[in-house]
């Protein structure tokens, strides 16, 4: 009678295998390793890999050790979020009445519309367009920090959307007092760390 695990070995690819009986051998039963062993020697697969994949994952490690240890800490976080708000502040100032005017708003109701509308977007262009082309914001330029994804490498245009509209989850701004990433950082699977 075949083990559950036949199956799922068998779709695995030769690196992940590799990996299973190597480096992640304490994460599995002792079943899985020996089915993942006799799907490996079922495919042939030549010994030298394994020293191939094990250099590349010590490879990654290093890396995923060095964005960890980069990763800045919540009071360069808060200084990040008080420059870019003084900026979006100032430009949202000088920008929403002289429109307001344009287009003659005048109920209470219309105005409030437009300034929320106005300034949530404001934030989101601002958030979006220069954490994509730069990895990093005024503050982040100011404090010498960058946004990247969990590799340290540049995030995607998906990442900084997604990261952009978690700002405006609730509490987010304090979120990261409490642990080095806040609601935004761990939902898009980013960090902001030193660029140094």
């Amino acid at each position: 009678m075949e083990n559950n695990f036949t199956k799922i070995m068998s779709s695995r690819t030769d690196e992940e295998l590799i990996k299973i009986v190597s480096v992640d051998r304490g994460k599995y039963q002792e079943l899985a390793l020996e089915t993942a062993k006799k799907e490996i020697e079922f495919r042939n697969i030549d010994p030298t890999r394994f020293k191939e994949v094990s250099e590349k994952v010590e490879v990654e490690k290093q890396k995923l050790e060095k964005v960890e240890n980069n990763t800045v800490h919540s009071k360069i976080r808060f200084l990040n979020f008080l420059i870019d708000f003084a900026v979006l502040f100032v430009i949202c100032g000088l920008f929403i009445p002289n429109v307001e005017i344009l287009l003659s708003l005048t109920s209470q109701a219309e105005r409030a519309i437009y300034r929320i509308t106005s300034f949530t977007l404001f934030i989101a262009t601002y958030y979006i367009y220069f954490e994509h082309k730069y990895q990093k914001t005024l503050g982040k330029i100011i404090t010498k920090t960058k946004v990247v994804n969990l590799e340290g490498d540049k995030a995607e245009l998906g990442d900084i959307i997604s990261r952009t509209f978690c700002r405006f989850i609730p509490f987010d701004r304090v979120s990261f007092f409490f642990s080095r990433n806040g609601f935004h950082d761990g939902i898009s699977k980013t960090k902001v760390i030193k660029d140094n």
